[in-house]
């Protein structure tokens, strides 16, 4: 069994990339080698760290690869870089094939999770599955509205004048990486608090200190809108799972949810939660849960009964 704090560096287009990778070898044991390979990705400001109480319970029964994005956790934040999802996808794309090289069920939340419909749209019959956790991304109908997002986020709380100083820019990144400020966001975003604690705090802070950070974070406003999610499905291939945290304060859930529903592809599995924006790490047992019962269910695998991270 590989500890699931083993880091599994990797290089993308000259950039140190760090990862995780659980699980056993699916060399040495053939009943994993059957199941595919789980890649978890996180969201905007977060890393591999998120994944704390999901790759323990997942990794008793696959293969599990958590990655850090560019520009995010413990990876490269190069200032040359033009971050966005075409990036992100590209990232993914070449993780499953040079690092899993095996199909691949990728899961991401947020920002993470445009990124794994990306990445699962691309990889064609090498992705085994996509799950979508309170993904973002504009559909076509509406990339003629306000854009969404982070950044819209941002500019809703901010204003979008202010944004475009730097020296502001710097003021509100000092700001948002404050503990305080970092615990305070979290609980906005928690229904549940109770895992809002130092180490999540801490483990979102640490990145923040490297000294590309701040450049990282003054693209955010800028990132490209990216190609539609209802494009995205129409070039997926896999299966796809939407969990989704029905209560997230940062998007209106309900809403996109429909919206999910008016563009996703048939046959597509939904599991709402009463949780918020995040809701792998929030309510991970039934996140954990959902996610084997859905591999059990669509993909094929016989029922799986991990035992709970806590």
């Amino acid at each position: 069994m590989v500890s699931n704090d083993q880091a599994a560096w990797w290089q993308f287009r000259g950039h140190a990339v760090h990862g995780l990778c659980a699980g056993d070898d699916p060399a040495q044991n053939p009943q994993v080698k059957e199941r595919p390979a789980l890649l978890l990705v996180h969201g905007f400001g977060a890393s591999t760290d998120h994944w704390r109480h999901n790759i323990p319970v997942l990794a008793q029964t696959h293969e599990v690869h958590a990655v850090d994005l560019l520009g995010f956790g413990r990876s490269a934040k190069p200032a040359a870089l033009s971050y966005g999802g075409a990036l992100w996808r590209d990232q993914l794309v070449a993780y499953v094939q040079e690092r899993i090289g095996r199909p691949t069920v990728i899961a991401g939340n947020s920002l993470g999770g445009f990124a794994a419909l990306a990445a699962g749209a691309a990889l064609g019959d090498q992705a085994a599955g996509v799950v979508l956790l309170n993904a973002a991304g504009p559909f076509s109908d509406e990339q003629t509205a306000s854009p969404g997002g982070w950044g819209a986020i941002a500019r809703r709380t901010i204003g979008s004048a202010l944004l475009k100083s730097p020296v502001l820019q710097r003021l509100l990144f000092e700001n948002l990486r404050r503990p305080a400020t970092i615990r305070r966001t979290l609980r906005q975003v928690y229904i549940d608090k109770t895992n809002v604690d130092d180490w999540l705090v801490e483990s979102i802070r640490r990145p923040s200190l490297d000294p590309g950070a701040f450049g990282v974070f003054r693209t955010v406003f800028d990132i490209p809108r990216g190609q539609p999610l209802d494009e995205l499905f129409a070039h997926l291939q896999a299966p796809l799972l939407l969990l989704w945290g029905i209560r997230d304060p940062w998007i209106n859930a309900a809403g996109r949810r429909s919206s999910f529903q008016r563009h996703a592809p048939e046959n597509t599995t939904e599991v709402v939660l009463d949780a918020g924006h995040c809701p792998h790490d929030e309510v991970p047992d039934q996140v954990n849960r959902a996610l084997l019962d859905w591999l059990a269910a669509r993909v094929g695998e016989n029922t799986l009964d991990p035992q709970p991270a806590r």
